[in-house]
């Protein structure tokens, strides 16, 4: 039997105007996030959709999830497998497709991450890894689209 966490966040917005001519006001799409015990996390709607650029937006943050729950899963797999990582980087993308109708989704994200590991007995089977991570994802496994991934694994190099 599996088991079942809840998450909290608290949202708070509270109306600012900007007045533009006579008639015409603007209202902040930026808002705080509260997670118990943590640092607010300021928010905003993406620069396109006219959000502060400054602020994290709700698409950086689906795009971060799948990328840290990636490299945990990921990391995890390698240390039951026996793979020593010795660093993991990662350039994602998310492409978002939006409608005439204003309606919009996430079509695909695409995972490019560089692994560096000690052993290069381990090269191959730290590649095909990522399979199995993306497997164990809970962000991923929570997705609705597509999740590409196009590793690079490599050999620390040593001083021999």
């Amino acid at each position: 039997m599996g088991f079942k966490h809840l998450f909290k966040a608290k949202l708070d917005w509270l109306i600012t105007e900007k007045e533009e001519g006579v008639t015409l006001k603007i209202f902040s799409k930026s808002h705080t996030i509260a997670i118990e015990g943590k640092t607010l996390l300021h928010v905003s709607a993406a620069k396109v959709f006219k959000g502060d650029p400054t602020l994290y937006n709700p698409e950086d943050l689906l795009l971060s999830s799948v990328v840290s729950c990636h490299m945990m899963s990921y990391l995890y797999v390698c240390e039951q497998n026996g793979i020593e990582i010795i660093s993991y980087s990662d350039s994602a993308e998310a492409t978002l497709e939006v409608l005439a109708n204003g309606s919009g989704r996430f079509v695909s994200i695409q995972l490019n991450p560089i692994v560096i590991i000690r052993n290069k007995e381990k090269l191959v089977e730290a590649l095909n890894l990522h399979k199995q991570a993306n497997k164990l994802c809970f962000i991923a496994n929570s997705c609705n689209f597509p999740i590409e991934h196009f590793p690079i694994c490599e050999v620390v190099a040593t001083n021999t």
